[in-house]
């Protein structure tokens, strides 16, 4: 029985490879389909659906293996991320990092934002806008912390930052400079009394 496990988490990790290269190299999700990583992994398609679900699943799992790390450095790490860093510091951090993980896969990114299931349904969304939201009201910004935070986070979806990467040819410190302009704006703006 532990053989059979031994060989599904094998099958599933170079799965997993086969479609993290195909969708490094791919300039369109729709250029990485099923049946093409299926073939650059040596599986069956059957194989896939087995263990995925469908290929939004397999999305899920290849984004699961950048978010979870990102997530638990959010929720319980140090600092800059963790939740012990001073507000605005930590926002700033926070924005950098998805920033980051959205160039460093954007073709993963954009099919999984125009996938199936919405990605502001998946829990890792839902943290983050909860870390982001928490830190706006810690810096007592005017307005909703919560829709602050959803508009903050919306600067760094895939297609927006697959434009500025690819089209307008804008450098990652240029993004993030952009975002953290927009945060300290908000953060320094003066509350109403």
């Amino acid at each position: 029985m532990s053989e059979l496990r031994s060989d599904a988490r094998r099958n599933e990790k170079i799965v997993l490879d086969a479609a993290r290269l195909l969708f490094e190299q791919a300039d369109s999700p729709s250029d990485v389909s099923m049946d093409r990583i299926a073939a650059s992994a040596g599986v069956g398609k059957g194989t896939l659906f087995r263990r995925f679900g469908d290929r939004d699943g397999l999305i899920r799992a290849l984004l699961a293996e950048r978010t979870v790390p990102l997530l638990v450095a959010i929720e319980t790490g140090p600092p800059p991320l963790g939740p012990d860093t001073p507000p605005a510091q930590r926002l700033s951090a926070i924005i950098e990092a998805i920033v980051d993980a959205k160039i460093d896969s954007v073709t993963l990114s954009l099919a999984h934002e125009s996938g199936t299931t919405s990605p502001y349904a998946v829990a890792g969304y839902g943290a983050v806008h909860e870390a982001v939201a928490s830190s706006l009201r810690q810096l007592r910004i005017e307005g909703d912390a919560g829709i602050a935070a959803h508009l903050l986070l919306a600067a760094t979806r895939a297609d927006l930052i697959a434009v500025l990467v690819r089209v307008e040819q804008r450098t990652r410190a240029e993004i993030v400079d952009a975002i953290t302009r927009q945060v300290s704006a908000l953060v320094d703006r003066p509350t109403r009394s």
